[in-house]
């Protein structure tokens, strides 16, 4: 059998480390759920076709009962199988006195509306609607992508044709940084979909303050506002010759002889040495 849809992913939103080339990158491996993965539902519209016979080509709405009216064979039961097996089913029951060997195709002509809880740091959380087959990434556009609070992991939780909950555990770094096509799972809707909340910022503060360690950074924070939250400067300190010690692109920056006014960033060290009097 064969099935197509097409698909577009939103722009992710991504949390504020991400660059708009970066960005860019994850649209790459933003790919779309294969179509046979959908699971047929009430509302769908079914636009189906049988190899070399055009007088059966049809067009149905599966009613709330998961039924739809097909010609020769009459009501035939698809809610709640995916796309690739309703076509079998068909299949079946034309091989069953009708057609030799049928070979069978169902399109999605409508989705239904299927909605998803995204639960978590993302920056629009709540019910999401899916209009078919969505990719993880996509529905994480959908829900205004990641808050800057979020964590390390995404949890999937979904119902299995058995009545069974299956969890899914996805790596937040594999998914969107490393750009792991397998992490980016297929969401067929009803899903809930959780984000971990991860641990605050923080920035270092080191030398010649009263309580050196780390402090939970905030937005627009100085070198002074770190220096007071560790308590102030000794007697010691050298308040002229304060460095910051960063890592951007991967790579260690030293920033030397910093102002109070100066504006530090999450994982800043900050060194406040001894003066030489």
């Amino acid at each position: 059998m064969i099935m197509c849809f097409s698909s577009k992913a939103g722009l992710l939103a991504g949390r504020g480390l991400f660059s708009a080339s970066f960005l860019l990158l994850l649209l790459c491996f933003s790919l779309p759920a294969t179509a046979e993965d959908y699971q047929i539902g009430s509302g769908d519209v079914l636009s189906i076709t049988v190899y070399g016979y055009d007088e059966l080509k049809t067009k149905a709405r599966v009613s709330e009962t998961g039924s739809i009216e097909f010609p020769l064979i009459g009501t035939v039961q698809v809610g709640g199988l995916k796309t690739s097996a309703a076509a079998g089913r068909i299949e079946e029951l034309l091989a069953d006195g009708y057609i030799v060997k049928p070979q069978v195709q169902i399109y999605i002509e409508e989705f239904k509306s299927k909605k998803v809880a995204a639960l978590g740091p993302f920056n629009r959380p709540g019910l999401v609607e899916l209009s078919g087959p969505t990719t993880l990434l996509e529905l994480i556009s959908k829900a205004g992508g990641l808050h800057k609070d979020a964590g390390e992991t995404i949890t999937v939780t979904r119902d299995t044709e058995g009545g069974q909950q299956q969890i899914i555990t996805i790596d937040v770094k594999k998914l969107i940084e490393d750009g792991d096509a397998a992490s980016n799972i297929p969401i067929l809707g009803g899903e809930t979909v959780a984000v971990a909340k991860g641990e605050p910022p923080v920035c270092y503060i080191t030398g010649q303050v009263k309580k050196p360690g780390s402090y939970v950074w905030t937005k627009n924070a100085t070198v002074l506002k770190m220096v007071s939250l560790g308590g102030g400067f000794t007697g010691m300190a050298a308040e002229s010759r304060i460095k910051i010690n960063r890592v951007v692109g991967g790579k260690k920056q030293e920033l030397k002889n910093v102002s109070l006014d100066t504006l530090v960033e999450p994982d800043d060290v900050i060194e406040v040495p001894e003066s030489f009097f």
